[in-house]
């Protein structure tokens, strides 16, 4: 599929301040460049499937696959995340020391003023979870396996994977806190002698035999069934249908399961997703970006372990990064533009403020 470039040039908004209590970087001019976004992905330029030794072929995430058959069904959608990509760069560049996009993390561990917003930067979010289980025999999906994959998701988004020590000592000053708390809300749980379900989101409708969203705008939805075709899971982006937002996974990769996919880490790559993150290779070549400053370029995805340092493009790869494709054990990082590029979300006008409001 051909890539479709969004190109409007560059757009000079100039902030106003609402009160005197606002900070003084909301009356400088920010420069939006918008001219490098897009939202459809080429196939050729994302690789994904991959075999994995007594696994035949993993696809570890369908999420790029998947958006563009919504964004074919449905044409508003390109719309919905340009604007939610302006509105994310807008508070990115208000975050850094210069007001500019590209100016990198902040020095001395000193984050600048930020404008308003209903948390401070890094304050605490909670989010609670629904979990909707579709299996083939009552217990498929253990209590135990759920509560470890909320365990896992609050490990990973808090900064406390204990593998985090393993990292490089280049990225080291990158590795972030995002400061979110996973509670789980809800299980639901439904019989079904289907084997697999696809990736056209039939396991979020009632009326084709799945389970229907509860309250996307107040709780992150998890499904967990059997998708098919070697796939591990799949998102949906910020900006789509509100009846099936959210994320699936795979039975086998739910929590902790064992094998080398089976230690819960899906969840945390397809809920980065969900939090506005892409791949960190760009899904293309090495002139496509991920839209975050402080990842390296790269022109595909990484599997296994690989050993560091692994180049391409030119600089080192960051497989450790959970939203690289490498083995659960080998995945234990998010940076600092990461967790602020998600952090847009939850601003007063970001798309999923709603969360932070009914907290």
């Amino acid at each position: 599929m051909k890539q479709i470039f969004l190109r409007i040039g560059v757009v000079l908004l100039l902030f106003s301040a609402c009160n005197d209590n606002d900070v003084d970087i909301t009356q400088d001019q920010i420069e939006i460049d918008m001219s490098d976004f897009f939202v459809y992905t080429d196939f050729d330029t994302s690789v994904t499937s991959k075999k994995v030794q007594g696994k035949g072929n993993i696809e570890p995430c369908y999420t790029m696959q998947n958006l563009n058959r919504l964004l074919n069904e449905n044409p508003a959608l390109e719309k919905r995340m340009y604007d939610i990509e302006y509105h994310t760069r807008k508070f990115v560049a208000a975050k850094k020391p210069t007001g500019t996009p590209g100016g990198g993390p902040p020095g001395n561990n000193e984050d600048p003023d930020p404008p308003t917003d209903p948390i401070p930067y890094d304050g605490p979010i909670t989010i609670p979870v629904v979990v909707n289980i579709i299996e083939n025999y009552e217990g498929q999906v253990s209590d135990t396996q759920i509560n470890s994959q909320i365990a896992i998701l609050n490990e990973d988004f808090n900064n406390s994977n204990p593998n985090t020590s393993q990292v490089p000592n280049e990225f080291a000053n990158l590795v972030a806190n995002y400061n979110i708390t996973f509670t789980l809300s809800e299980i639901n749980r439904k019989i079904s002698n289907k084997k697999s379900w696809g990736t056209r989101d039939a396991m979020k409708s009632s009326k084709k035999g799945g389970i229907d969203a509860t309250d996307t705008s107040h709780y992150l939805n998890i499904w967990v069934c059997e998708i098919g075709g070697g796939i591990l899971g799949y998102a949906q982006f910020p900006g789509g249908r509100a009846s099936t937002d959210g994320v699936v996974i795979s039975t086998n990769y739910f929590g902790e399961t064992g094998g080398v996919y089976g230690d819960g880490r899906t969840a945390t790559h397809e809920v980065g997703h969900w939090l506005n993150l892409r791949h960190i290779w760009g899904d293309g070549g090495c002139s496509v970006d991920d839209y975050v400053d402080d990842t390296p370029i790269s022109d595909g995805p990484n599997y296994g372990c690989p050993e560091h340092p692994t180049t391409a493009c030119g600089s080192t790869d960051m497989t450790m990064n959970y939203m690289d494709y490498v083995y659960d054990d080998c995945m234990y990082m998010f940076t600092v533009d990461q967790h602020t590029r998600s952090r847009a979300l939850f601003a007063s006008d970001g798309f999923r403020s709603s969360f932070v409001n009914s907290n």
